[in-house]
């Protein structure tokens, strides 16, 4: 079979005095490409290294707030949350990240008195705040009435959202809910128990309670 192209399909030589040919779509791409990624090789050595950190470094702020008796300052991302602040630049790990989305309960610490779900609370906006977490809780050796009370009623399993329970029911007494086992139910009720020790939890708050 013969692989001659007809004469009509075979481009006609170009003499020395002759322009060039206009070009393909495949030559216009490649030559565009080669432009293009010059000019982004060009920025690039135009752009110190300072400049280019510069440019990637996200907004920081300082922050002071109590944390469980302590005044601490640190500079953080501004989009930090109160548990990474306390987890990953306190190193104080007792909070958990469970849903990181403010539905499980397993961060919630005590800012001002008021329970809060530290995943949801930017650190820069707590500036003068106190910030009480588990690790606060206990006088030294001696345990907070409400830790003694997890343990005298066998209130936990894996342990995993025991923190963040034990933190919201010292507010929920605080805040004067625990009238009945309902009402301690229902002000408990943002702080999930995944092994289902819900019965023993509204005890070991009530039992607490009962000592105020």
């Amino acid at each position: 079979m013969s692989t001659e192209l007809p004469e009509s399909a075979v481009p006609p030589p170009t003499g020395a005095g002759e322009s060039s040919p206009a070009p393909t779509r495949r030559t216009f791409i490649a030559t565009s490409a080669a432009v293009g990624g010059a000019v982004v090789a060009g920025g690039t050595f135009l752009t110190g290294p300072e400049e280019a950190t510069a440019a990637e470094a996200p907004p920081s702020s300082r922050v002071s707030l109590t944390v469980n008796g302590t005044r601490r300052t640190v500079t953080v991302d501004n989009r930090t949350s109160l548990l990474d602040l306390l987890r990953e630049h306190l190193g104080l790990t007792g909070s958990k990240k469970g849903c990181n989305a403010g539905a499980c309960g397993a961060c919630t610490v005590l800012v001002d008195g008021h329970r809060v779900n530290s995943c949801l609370t930017l650190a820069v906006r707590l500036e003068g705040a106190e910030v009480t977490t588990i690790e606060g809780l206990a006088e030294g050796d001696r345990l907070h009435p409400l830790q003694q009370a997890f343990i005298d009623e066998d209130a936990f399993q894996c342990g995993y959202c025991t923190p963040g329970q034990i933190v919201s029911g010292v507010g929920c007494i605080q805040e004067g809910h625990t009238g009945s086992p309902e009402e301690i139910r229902e002000w408990m009720s943002g702080n999930i128990c995944r092994c289902g020790c819900y019965v023993k939890i509204v005890r070991a708050v009530e039992q607490t309670a009962g000592r105020k």
